[in-house]
């Protein structure tokens, strides 16, 4: 398996971080179904972080049936493999 698949992507405001981690994604398309304008999987970066509340996002990330996706506790930091998909996905 590829570095890049091993890797953490962030999307970010000021409000909510999201955590995709593409290594657990099977692509069940629950993500962008519920919540269209965040989550479209044709568009790069993929994640519209501002398309939707903060409280919209958290809930539609919990019904990610592999964990692929998932809100950053604000209290940790970075670690080893993460990226900040703002600059790294465009």
């Amino acid at each position: 398996m590829g570095a890049e698949k091993k890797a953490t992507l962030r999307y970010r405001n000021d409000e909510v971080t999201v955590l995709w981690r593409p290594a657990l994604c099977i692509h069940s398309g629950i993500c962008a179904s519920g919540l269209p304008q965040v989550f479209n999987p044709r568009l790069r970066p993929w994640v519209a972080i501002d398309g939707a509340t903060a409280a919209e996002i958290v809930a539609q990330v919990a019904r990610c049936p592999s964990g692929a996706l998932a809100i950053e506790d604000p209290r940790s930091k970075t670690g080893d493999g993460e990226t900040d998909a703002r600059k790294d996905e465009s």
